[in-house]
């Protein structure tokens, strides 16, 4: 049925108004919205501004009273200063009326005897007959020659003079009068030249850019980070904070250098106020980071990180672990886990040994992550010392899964054995030197590759053990064994300066043990 030209005119028309109706309330309802977020906006920023005069009123009241705490804090040091200043004065004044009193008793006294004296010398002048005149002279010559008078000092012993007691204020009332609120410290500024990174140590130096008398102290706050160049707003690591400083230098100590760099930056304190942060500066810390190869280890070997431990049980169930691990991480996307050792270092080691099964048999070996193929390199180890035997040393990454280390040419160690007789030895291509000295609880590993010098050291007191001097071929990899027992390396560590001054001295002398190398 067709609607008549009428109809269809007032369905239009309806459809039109219902249409801008619908527009209209579209249009309406975004205003609605935007009226209620601008609303809530000043809703919050009145509870700001209520928040703040809250503040002013705290804040206020706590400055008034910290004011007039150190006023009174003034007034007391007046008063204590007054007071010991007016004792001094009638310390001085008693001490002189003392002895100026002392003085005139006993000249009033010798005065009244010579008038005495005087006296009776005219009345027996003017009495005495001629020959009583000779005795009476004879004895007042005596008396006068013992008068007091005579044996006195007629200097004063003290001085009425009170002037070195006066004080004169003017320059502290000058002071006091341009006492005024303490100001903001300005900003340290870190000097990059007189810092200084070694031994696993940074000393940060800094100046003030003005001078401020009423810094009380600094704070100190350092990131680690391995990008280069100005610190960045996102990091992975959290500023670390040292306050209290006193000095505009410090030392942090006993860091491990497992990033390439680290950021610094500091403020300075007075007793009211902290400054703004200096312009951070970035210090290079450059260290031989790796951790133990899992891939490599011996199946009796349970290996994490930087330790390993010796498992009697180890074998085929540790086996299905870790080849069921490898297959997870094959079938994983790249993008859901990347290789950490890539991301880690250029340097590390894909998992497993290019294709090689791992050490096997009576090697219970595992090798570093890291390759060596270039620089000085230093790391410490740790061993458990009931461990039945241990080994610590260098190896090229092509030894066979067999091969134990110090008995072929593609590798370098010492060898601690425990078992039945106990002996510790240097060893290189199945050729020992016994070594004549106790073992150390903690060794230290000195690589330097281009020269071609492996060093073992005391780590404690950095005593040399062993050197071995021979031309790597192809790069090393940090290398370990352990039976019965379990050992914990240190990494991230510089070459210690008291091994370099060492290496640096016997460097023109011949190794000690020319037949191993």
């Amino acid at each position: 049925m067709q609607l008549s030209p009428v109809l269809k005119k007032r369905k239009g028309i309806a459809s039109s108004h219902s249409a801008m109706a619908d527009h209209n309330q579209e249009i309406l309802k975004k205003i609605i919205t935007t009226l209620a977020v601008k609303n809530e906006e000043v809703q919050n920023f009145v509870y700001v501004l209520k928040q703040m005069l809250k503040n002013v009123e705290t804040n206020s009241e706590q400055v008034l009273g910290d004011l007039e705490t150190e006023y009174n804090l003034l007034y007391t040091i007046l008063d204590e200063l007054k007071e010991d200043m007016v004792t001094k004065i009638k310390q001085e004044r008693a001490s002189k009326t003392y002895e100026l009193q002392n003085q005139l008793t006993i000249c009033t006294k010798a005065l009244e005897n010579s008038e005495e004296l005087l006296e009776f010398a005219n009345h027996t002048l003017d009495t005495a007959n001629s020959d009583g005149l000779s005795q009476a002279a004879k004895q007042i010559k005596d008396s006068v020659t013992m008068a007091p008078a005579f044996r006195l000092s007629l200097k004063a012993k003290a001085s009425d003079n009170m002037s070195h007691l006066m004080v004169d204020f003017s320059q502290e009332q000058r002071i006091l009068r341009s006492l005024k609120f303490l100001p903001v410290p300005g900003i340290p500024e870190i000097d990059a030249s007189e810092c200084l990174v070694a031994d696993n140590c940074v000393t940060v130096v800094w100046r003030m850019t003005e001078e401020d008398g009423k810094i009380d102290h600094y704070i100190l706050e350092y990131r680690k980070t391995n990008h280069e160049g100005a610190p960045r707003l996102k990091e992975e690591h959290p500023w670390m904070v040292r306050e209290g400083i006193k000095e505009t230098e410090f030392t942090l100590s006993g860091l491990k250098f497992d990033t390439k760099f680290i950021n610094f930056r500091v403020k300075a304190c007075n007793k009211a106020v902290a400054g703004e942060f200096s312009e951070a500066v970035t210090l290079e810390t450059s260290a031989f980071n790796f951790n133990l190869d899992a891939a490599t280890a011996h199946q009796n070997l349970k290996v994490e990180d930087h330790q390993a431990e010796w498992d009697a049980s180890g074998g085929k169930v540790q086996e299905i672990k870790v080849r069921g691990k490898e297959n997870r991480s094959r079938t994983a996307s790249p993008a859901n886990s990347p290789a950490r050792s890539v991301i880690q270092s250029p340097k590390r080691m894909p998992s497993g040994r290019a294709g090689r099964d791992r050490f096997t048999a009576e090697s219970y070996t595992v090798l570093g992550d890291t390759l060596i193929d270039s620089g000085q390199h230093y790391w410490e180890v740790a061993f458990e010392k009931d461990s039945k035997a241990f080994i610590v040393g260098v190896a090229y990454r092509t030894m066979g899964k067999f091969d134990q280390l110090g008995k072929t040419s593609a590798s370098w160690c010492l060898h601690l054995n425990n078992w039945l007789q106990v002996s510790f030895t240097a060893k290189h291509n199945n050729k020992a030197k016994v070594l004549d000295m106790s073992v150390p609880e903690r060794i230290g590993v000195y690589c330097n590759y281009n020269e071609g010098h492996l060093s073992f050291y005391n780590a404690k007191n950095k005593q040399l053990i062993h050197s071995f001097r021979t031309k790597f071929t192809q790069p090393v990899l940090p290398a370990f064994m352990v039976w019965c027992g379990s050992f914990i390396v240190q990494t991230g560590l510089q070459v210690p300066s008291a091994v370099k001054s060492l290496q640096k001295r016997n460097s023109g002398t011949s190794s000690s043990n020319a037949s191993l190398t």
